[in-house]
């Protein structure tokens, strides 16, 4: 039987910065399986939530790895290499969730024209919107010249648009000023620029990052002020909205400390300062609402049986092209290849230093 050696990245679950690559022999397809080679992925400062948030809300669950250690998956392009699956044929192209690998081998179920899900067994348990494969031939969103732009932002921006939905459902909780923490970070970036073409008056879109950012975030242009963080005690004192994407324990404390009854929704998204991070709403007791933990996937699945999927892509799809635009004057593509290349971009997201102009994409 053919067997295939892939090279897979892995990472200490109880210490992300350990990480390391390691070789594993992948058999031919059985039935109804395909063997995908990955071609390239995107790695940004969403992916460290997924492992900071990996054993509570499953990440770690999607590609097992052995003992203490794990793999964060990314979104990215694969081809089918060998498939032993009647509907799809060897040099098929996926936009999908892969494991920082070389190789995967997927169970493809429901396989229909726009694409399949993996049916794994392990997998099963976990949200279906991370399982799905999209076929490139048959993907409204997908441009051959945008596939950077589309590993880098897609994933993100649909975090970054089901935010926004989420915050004028509840009609922003009455709150005018809304706080983004990691105003850097590319959902939080999508996020701004959503709630800037709002044409409601009375929202004030407020950016919290580091004073090695502040310049960078300025200048996008969709934030109507930014703070740093040692400036948290200058935020106007008036009814906001904290969507925290940096999970410091400790920026969330000094938010709600200074605002306390002026907030009005605390909500947790992501983790990008990974090593003061908590999870949800953490141990700790904090002035004003606890946070809530926002979990995109399930508002995604709230606004499908509502909308349906046709309906749900065609709003995603608007704002996603309008987003494009403006994205294209921000952030430049910085195109890696090789395991020491993913090695040292990884390690610069870890401690915080990955350029917030630039977006990587790997290929191993």
């Amino acid at each position: 039987m053919d067997v295939t050696e892939t090279r897979v990245f892995q990472s200490q679950k109880t210490d992300l910065a350990n990480a390391r690559f390691v070789t594993r022999s992948l058999e031919a397809p059985g039935a109804g399986q395909v063997l995908v080679r990955i071609e390239h992925f995107a790695l940004t400062a969403n992916n460290i939530t997924y492992g900071v948030a990996g054993d509570s809300i499953g990440y770690w669950n999607f590609f097992p790895a052995d003992g203490d250690f794990g793999c964060i998956p990314v979104w990215g392009f694969g081809v089918i290499e060998q498939s032993a699956h009647p509907d799809l044929q060897q040099g098929m192209r996926f936009y999908g969730y892969f494991p920082m690998a070389t190789h995967v081998l997927l169970e493809p179920q429901d396989v229909q024209s726009f694409g399949f899900s993996d049916g794994a067994p392990h997998r099963a348990a976990l949200p279906p919107i991370y399982n799905q494969y999209v076929l490139t031939s048959a993907d409204p969103v997908y441009q051959a010249d945008k596939e950077a732009e589309q590993m880098l932002y897609r994933p993100l921006f649909t975090t970054s648009f089901l935010l926004d939905d989420f915050l004028a459902e509840n009609d922003f909780f009455g709150a005018g000023n809304i706080i983004l923490t990691s105003a850097s970070s590319k959902t939080s970036i999508g996020l701004a620029q959503l709630l800037s073409q709002r044409s409601d008056q009375r929202l004030k879109v407020i950016g919290l990052t580091s004073q090695a950012n502040a310049a960078f975030v300025e200048g996008l242009g969709c934030y109507t002020s930014t703070y740093a963080y040692e400036d948290i005690n200058g935020l106007p004192e008036e009814d906001s909205v904290m969507v925290d994407m940096a999970g410091s324990a400790k920026v969330r404390l000094a938010v709600q400390s200074h605002l306390a009854g002026n907030l009005k929704h605390s909500a947790a998204v992501g983790a990008t300062h990974w090593q003061d991070a908590t999870v949800g709403a953490g141990a700790q007791s904090l002035p004003g609402p606890q946070p809530t933990m926002f979990f995109a996937p399930s508002q995604a699945q709230r606004r499908i049986k509502e909308l349906g999927r046709e309906g749900f892509e065609l709003r995603l799809a608007d704002a996603w092209q309008s987003f494009l635009i403006a994205a294209d004057q921000w952030i430049s593509i910085e195109a890696q290849a090789g395991e020491a290349q993913l090695q040292s971009v990884y390690q610069a997201f870890l401690a915080g230093e990955a350029d917030p102009a630039k977006g990587y994409v790997i290929s191993l």
